[in-house]
């Protein structure tokens, strides 16, 4: 979409500093319940898989699907926005995520609780890209590193308070509440944003790509799915489910190309900063997209802590990403987007192989350090990589790339969780306990942080020059 087909921009609301200033906690706000959902699940996962009778490493699926439902319908995000403005879409976002809430807590077995969270996965889709796109269409490119910055840190209490609701609910009260939780944040964000989003506006005749959205989709579910059958020792199921997703996916890419319009425009990638943010944000992604459920599963499972315990113990972490958030902003404007990713990931990385030190005698004084400098490192990392594909992105061509950044970040994810389970499966080979925990947990670390660290050098291509 180019400025010529988005006859809005110029009659876009002009938001003064008072209205930048909430704008800026509305979409703070939306990240908090997010962010909050995304992290009280982990610990309250055990729980969840010991009251539907499944092993915890099953419950994966429920996890997953949330994370794919995202990147598969944020696209949509993109054409919603710019035809009926992000006010009415950020509205009904809000409301569809808390609806989907209440249908996790009433689930009954693992599938009901795998549909209601693809429902979750339909409003948060329309929530993340929306807020962003917000902020790019409200803040010059100057202020916008900081301005995402400072809104992701009320988002980041999330994380901090999640792990630890997460054990108190599922061990003093129920796994339930984990969802309901959310009911009382939605209320009160369904009146935030009705009073306070601004409403941005892009070409509203451009017609929707269904084609090319079911075809984006089933490339995108299917690789998902083919690697949880992997994962179950479905081999078989597993290959043909990968083949039929590429096919899906090779078919999407010659649509984008002669689609006047397709729902995930590729000719933003022709752009050098948001390509290398593209491409860097998968691949680092896929490497650290499960250490949240893995050091959940370690702590439960492998060292026996309760859910409580588990959840305090990836308190620091969120402390640390809270913390960072104050200096992002300043140190990537000094360092530069090409030393900070190049460096901060293979540090990332390396971080993640020292997780294989961890065993049943480690002091909680060291696990606290080491999860608290992760957090701290990983913090940087997201505000880096969720901010660089903007840098050389025109007004026009905002919303298409918030839709396609928040995509590949949550499909990475998504993968990440899968490969993550997968490499965990294949180390177990079959075996339940402690130990076979601790044993498949410490070789899994290592090649996920290996893959981490490998992963710094999409980031090579970068100008050396600064923000």
């Amino acid at each position: 979409m180019d400025a010529a087909a988005s006859p809005n921009l110029a009659t876009d609301p002009v938001l003064d500093a008072r209205g930048k200033r909430v704008l800026l906690w509305l979409i703070a706000f939306s990240f908090f319940m997010q962010m909050l959902d995304s992290t009280i699940v982990n610990t309250a996962t055990p729980t969840i898989a010991a009251g539907m009778g499944i092993a915890p490493l099953d419950l994966r699926t429920a996890l997953t699907s949330y994370t794919l439902a995202l990147a598969v319908f944020i696209p949509l995000s993109s054409w919603l926005s710019d035809r009926h403005g992000t006010r009415v879409v950020f509205w009904w976002a809000i409301l569809i995520f808390t609806l989907g809430s209440l249908a996790c807590g009433l689930a009954q077995n693992l599938w009901m609780l795998v549909a209601a969270r693809i429902v979750q996965g339909f409003g948060g889709a329309m929530m993340m890209p929306v807020g962003r796109l917000a902020l790019v269409r409200a803040f010059d490119k100057s202020e916008f590193v900081d301005a995402m910055a400072f809104a992701t840190i009320p988002g980041l209490i999330g994380p901090a308070i999640g792990p630890v609701l997460g054990g108190l609910f599922s061990e003093y009260l129920s796994w339930r509440m984990i969802f309901f939780v959310n009911l009382p944040f939605g209320l009160i964000g369904l009146f935030m944003a009705r009073r306070f989003m601004p409403d941005y506006r892009g070409a509203r005749d451009t017609r929707l790509d269904v084609a090319g959205f079911v075809l984006f989709a089933l490339g995108a579910g299917g690789l998902s799915w083919a690697l949880e059958q992997v994962s179950d020792s479905r081999y078989a199921q597993g290959i043909l489910a990968g083949i039929a997703a590429f096919a899906a996916l090779a078919l999407y890419l010659r649509h984008a190309r002669r689609a006047a319009a397709p729902i995930v425009d590729l000719k933003l990638l022709r752009i050098r900063s948001f390509r290398i943010a593209f491409n860097g944000a998968f691949a680092t992604r896929l490497g650290v997209g499960g250490i949240y459920f893995l050091l959940t599963l370690l702590f439960q499972v492998g060292f026996g802590y309760s859910a409580v315990m588990a959840g305090l113990l990836q308190v620091p972490q969120a402390v640390a990403m809270l913390l960072m958030r104050f200096f992002a902003g300043t140190i990537i404007k000094y360092q530069g987007y090409r030393r900070v990713l190049l460096y901060n990931t293979a540090l990332s990385g390396i971080l993640i192989m020292l997780f294989a030190t961890l065993h049943e005698a480690t002091p909680i004084w060291l696990i606290c350090m080491q999860v608290f400098v992760y957090g701290f490192v990983m913090s940087l990392q997201y505000t880096a990589m969720n901010t660089l594909g903007f840098i050389d992105l025109a007004p026009a061509r905002a919303s298409m790339g918030s839709s396609m950044t928040s995509t590949i970040q949550n499909l990475s994810i998504s993968f990440g969780i899968a490969f993550a389970s997968l490499l965990m499966a294949v180390f177990l080979h079959g075996t339940h306990g402690g130990e076979h925990y601790i044993t498949a947990f410490r070789a899994t670390m290592l090649i996920l942080g290996g893959v981490t660290a490998l992963s710094s050098l999409m980031f090579v291509g970068l100008p050396r020059r600064t923000v």
